[in-house]
């Protein structure tokens, strides 16, 4: 992959601009805010002693060995580094709290784990789904629930199904599953750039912020999901292969029963189909993502019927007491700190790649439009740092594409992003 030369000055006010940003959204809070560290989900309470010690070294070592292994490993065990060393630095991440930095969320009322293990009958919950999702309807959804298509109360009813009950182990599940993420986008960008530019997007993906949130929420399982629907239609588009076309869509398909802001991955797929230059699997995706909307139309639940009801009860609830006006750009600021400062100094090469066609520029370029637009939509005030990782994971590798010199030292910042994030913060996520 070829460098581009180095500007240090739009690479600093970049990032300046993105810290500017971030003091912001802290300072002018609006009042009552209802959030206790602006603009993060998120509570002020440092964590430093022996738990920590772990992850310092975990992030130390990876740091030192990950760009070795990208520039020199197989094709295959590159893919199997990235992926087990995702799921270690997230696990070192979170178990800085004990068992309960896995556990804790799910423990919560609000999250999916409590009504999935009240669901008695799928079908009567598919049929039901709809008129449980307003804040004044008899035995209503909890806020998680009710926020989300049925497809994630599945997924959460079928771990209690096959005896994965515990929230400390539903915890290890979605890090198992998130962590396949990376080699889903590593795949994409070989299948649609080349193996150099995937091995140089490796480390970086795997040490970013955003490793804080993806082990510990379902948006983090739903960034795999997406990931792979993307993988699978790069591939049909590259290499023609129908089964690709149709796993493509019914992955995808999935995705908008997952979470109703996921209709959005639309944009990252044009941009697949427009890098690869091809739309032949378009029919075949879109049969199969056809499919899905049957089957869950057929077994009772139609999502055009849900998203009006799912937006009142938004409207009903918190969302009625965040102003549009902060959170229109306050949702870019809490971004911020999954993607790093790093990769804002990187938006201009990134920006110059793009002209270059580079492939992982137009896709970081397609899903900071889709963050863009999720945020203009005010749909998402607030917790950006999870509802908007399905769109993160394409942007976070931008740093490769900074000067060589530049990297060690960046790298490093994103390890210190991260681990100060789980130290000094109690995520909600």
């Amino acid at each position: 992959m070829s460098r581009l030369s180095a500007n240090p000055l739009s690479a600093t006010l970049w990032a300046a601009a993105g810290l500017a940003l971030v003091i912001a959204a802290r300072v002018f809070a609006y009042d009552g805010f209802d959030l206790e560290f602006p603009p993060l989900h998120a509570t002020w309470d440092p964590r430093i002693g022996r738990s920590a010690l772990p992850a310092v070294a975990i992030g130390l070592v990876l740091w030192i060995v990950l760009p070795r292994i990208a520039a020199r490993a197989s094709w295959a065990a590159l893919l199997a580094a990235a992926f087990a060393s995702t799921w270690l630095w997230i696990m070192a991440l979170a178990l800085t709290a004990g068992k309960d930095g896995l556990a804790s969320v799910f423990e919560r009322r609000q999250e999916y784990l409590y009504d999935a293990q009240h669901v008695s009958s799928i079908s009567t919950m598919l049929h039901t789904f709809i008129e449980r999702i307003p804040l004044d309807a008899p035995h209503n959804w909890y806020v998680h629930v009710a926020g989300h298509p049925p497809g994630a109360l599945l997924y959460f009813v079928g771990l209690d199904r096959i005896g994965i009950q515990d929230p400390f182990w539903i915890g290890v599940a979605c890090v198992t599953i998130a962590s396949s993420a990376i080699v889903a986008v590593l795949i994409t960008l070989r299948t649609l750039g080349s193996i150099d530019l995937a091995r140089s997007a490796m480390p970086w993906i795997v040490l970013a912020p955003s490793a804080v949130w993806m082990g510990v929420n379902g948006d983090a399982v739903y960034t795999a999901v997406a990931a792979w629907g993307l993988a699978l239609l790069a591939i049909a588009a590259v290499h023609r292969r129908i089964v690709s076309a149709i796993g493509a869509g019914l992955l995808l398909g999935l995705c908008v029963y997952l979470s109703y802001g996921l209709v959005l991955l639309g944009i990252l797929a044009v941009a697949v189909l427009l890098i690869a230059r091809s739309w032949r699997p378009l029919p075949w995706a879109l049969g199969g993502s056809a499919v899905v909307v049957a089957i869950f139309t057929a077994a009772g639940f139609s999502w055009w019927k849900a998203y009006p009801v799912l937006r009142e009860r938004y409207y009903d609830g918190i969302a009625s007491e965040r102003p549009y006006s902060y959170w229109v750009w306050g949702d870019i600021a809490a971004w911020t700190f999954t993607i790093g400062l790093v990769v804002w100094a990187a938006f201009p090469y990134a920006a110059k790649a793009f002209r270059e066609r580079n492939a992982l520029a137009q896709l970081a370029a397609a899903a900071g439009l889709t963050v863009l637009i999720a945020s203009l939509s005010g749909m998402s005030k607030a917790e950006t740092e999870r509802i908007f990782l399905p769109f993160t994971i394409w942007v976070v590798a931008l740093p490769a594409l900074l000067p060589t010199r530049w990297h060690r030292p960046l790298l490093l910042s994103q390890v210190a992003v991260g681990l100060g994030a789980e130290l000094f913060l109690l995520t909600r996520w």
